[in-house]
């Protein structure tokens, strides 16, 4: 079996005494990594394996990153999965775009591997908890984390617990528009129609501004143009932070991926158009963009995951 992809961080130490595991499984790919009490990733493992496969592919996948979190002696290890889950029984019930993943049982095949305790949630929901313990969210009980770009979805902290009901998914298929465009999920108007990187590219284009352009690119670049595709994309993404803070009162939207691109500018075109889209009352409505990066998100939220479960 070949070895998985491995580095480690940028002091080169082992997590040490208290250190975190966190798992990352998407279609087609595992990553993983130790972490440090404090949320500072010390190595990584990579392993990819066919979507289209049975289960074994996903077993020989976590087969190789299990190694690294073993020999961490890691206190637990969190799970951020895509598609469906259920946290309870540790299973990945579906991911549309990985056959091999459906009804897969991570938790129960990592604790095996690794020897130590496994929690799984989804990875848009789970995020929330690494803004919490290691990001802008620190010592907040309510407060939204947002995944914005090729992925969209939005984790949710209220009252000190994650919303993360039976079943429950991220966001991106709320109804925003009801006779908006046809969704990958088979409904019109989904949220992600409008909100996401594919959308953004397909605007640009047929606005003659390039069909590969990046969200920092055109908040760049000169002209009306592209400052009002700026300024609607933004738009387009408080249509579903909207909906999330008249519910919720969240307060604090910490924004992820692409969002990042954008710098203070986009982040306060969606501040003000959030304020603006929200009835009064309750705190002031905050946007901040987090400074992690992007590969990490993830395995913070994973690392957090194990930290709520003590």
């Amino acid at each position: 079996m070949p070895s998985p992809a491995r580095a480690s961080g940028d002091d080169g130490g082992a997590a040490g005494p208290g250190a975190l595991g966190a798992v990352e499984v998407l279609p087609g790919r595992v990553r993983a990594a130790l972490l440090s009490g404090a949320g500072v990733v010390r190595e990584r493992a990579d392993a990819v394996f066919d979507p289209a496969a049975g289960a074994g592919a996903v077993d020989a996948a976590l087969a190789e990153v299990a190694g690294l979190l073993a020999a961490g002696a890691p206190l637990g290890v969190g799970v951020a999965a895509a598609g469906v889950v259920d946290p309870g029984a540790g299973l990945v019930v579906e991911v549309n775009e990985a056959p091999a993943l459906r009804g897969y049982p991570v938790a129960r095949r990592l604790e095996a591997l690794v020897g130590a305790p496994v929690r799984v949630e989804h990875r848009a929901r789970v995020q929330v908890l690494g803004d919490r313990w290691f990001g802008p969210g620190r010592g907040r009980r309510s407060f939204a984390s947002v995944s914005t770009g090729e992925v969209l979805g939005v984790g949710i902290l209220y009252a000190g617990e994650v919303l993360a009901p039976p079943g429950g998914r991220s966001g991106a298929h709320m109804t925003v528009s009801a006779s908006g465009r046809r969704c990958t999920c088979g409904r019109r108007g989904c949220w992600k129609t409008v909100a996401t990187t594919r959308w953004l590219r397909e605007r640009a284009r047929a606005l003659g501004l390039g069909g590969d352009v990046t969200l920092g690119a055109l908040v760049a670049a000169p002209g009306e143009e592209a400052a009002r595709l700026v300024g609607e994309y933004a738009e387009n993404l408080v249509l579903g932070l909207a909906t999330v803070q008249q519910l919720f009162a969240c307060g604090l939207f910490v924004l992820h991926g692409e969002a990042r691109e954008g710098g203070e500018r986009f982040r306060a075109l969606v501040e003000e158009r959030l304020r603006a889209d929200v009835l009064g009352g309750g705190e002031p409505v905050r946007v901040v963009v987090s400074e992690a990066a992007v590969d990490d998100v993830a395995l913070l939220g994973a690392a957090g995951l194990v930290l709520s479960g003590r």
